[in-house]
């Protein structure tokens, strides 16, 4: 660790230049955030550095559990902000805002891949954000297979958890199931009992790991308590390890077996091979879809 890496491009994580296993060291971003809290201490360490003066989070909106996008300026904010929501928050509609309203010249983004991928579209067409995209320094990015509309999410915390938005303290997915955490009580829902509740475009994503971003973080490979960081470009390489040098985040060993680093390819491969099978099933049955059959085979299916 340390110094400029050599690039890897990985079919099934993405181009990165290196993976670790760490978790924040602050015990106030640990009680708070989701797993190891890699990105509320990143963001909040590239803060206190003038890395960022500012990031766009999914902060708290006027229903439990439906997140609505902030421009989160401060640690207070940032930590008030952490812990994974399990229903989209449309962030990059604060991009504009966050430089023009709020100021920023050095903007931080959180978002699942989907979002990341439309950040680096607007990096690269930047059609109507002139002088905004200039202005984004960091870009993180969270492992998602799939997310929820709300209305889903309600049906699943009320139906099978037997409560209600207000009443849940923490949700969290691992092991194939989807936690759903209340002062006194915890459910587990088989993930396989939440398919087709799934937002339709999550369908046909091909990314599981925030290929795209600036680094990228989850929990899957890491033991409990730990997230698995992908660092991928210099500015996420040079963050990461800045922090860890601080002792902002701290390492342990990446288990490398088949609950760890290969359970993540795994998971990573079968995304992208599950969706070439949608995008085919939709495109014989003539229905509109960003893709077609030869976009899709040669880097994804190699791995079958």
């Amino acid at each position: 660790m340390g110094g400029k890496e050599i690039m890897i491009h990985d079919s099934a994580l993405g181009p990165h230049q290196e993976i670790l296993t760490a978790r924040a060291t602050d015990k106030k971003i640990l009680g708070k955030a989701q797993d190891g809290g890699i990105v509320t201490a990143l963001l909040v360490y590239a803060l206190e550095k003038n890395i960022i003066d500012g990031t766009i989070v999914a902060g708290d909106g006027k229903e439990a559990w439906k997140p609505e996008p902030i421009v989160a300026t401060t640690k207070k904010e940032i930590l008030k902000s952490s812990g994974t929501k399990y229903t989209m928050c449309p962030n990059l509609a604060m991009v504009k805002e966050a430089t023009r309203r709020y100021g920023l010249e050095k903007m931080g983004i959180v978002g699942t891949p989907c979002q990341i991928m439309g950040v680096r579209k607007m990096q690269a067409y930047p059609m109507g954000l002139r002088h905004v995209t200039d202005k984004i320094a960091l870009i993180a990015g969270i492992y998602c297979m799939e997310n929820f509309p709300y209305d889903s999410l309600k049906a699943f915390i009320q139906d099978k958890a037997n409560t209600t938005p207000e009443k849940v303290v923490k949700m969290d997915i691992s092991k194939g199931k989807l936690f759903i955490r209340t002062s006194d009580d915890e459910t587990a829902i088989p993930i396989k009992q939440t398919h087709g509740y799934e937002q339709s475009g999550c369908r046909y994503c091909m990314d599981y790991v925030a290929e795209l971003s600036d680094v990228s973080c989850g929990s899957v490979g890491a033991k409990p308590g730990w997230s698995t960081v992908i660092k991928r470009t210099d500015v996420g390489c040079s963050l990461v390890d800045s922090a860890v040098e601080d002792g902002v985040l701290e390492v342990t060993e990446t288990n490398t077996g088949k609950f760890g680093l290969e359970m993540l390819r795994k998971l990573a491969t079968n995304k992208k091979k599950q969706r070439v099978k949608n995008v085919d099933k939709a495109l014989d049955l003539g229905l509109e879809v960003p893709f077609t059959r030869s976009d899709l085979k040669e880097d994804i299916l190699e791995n079958r």
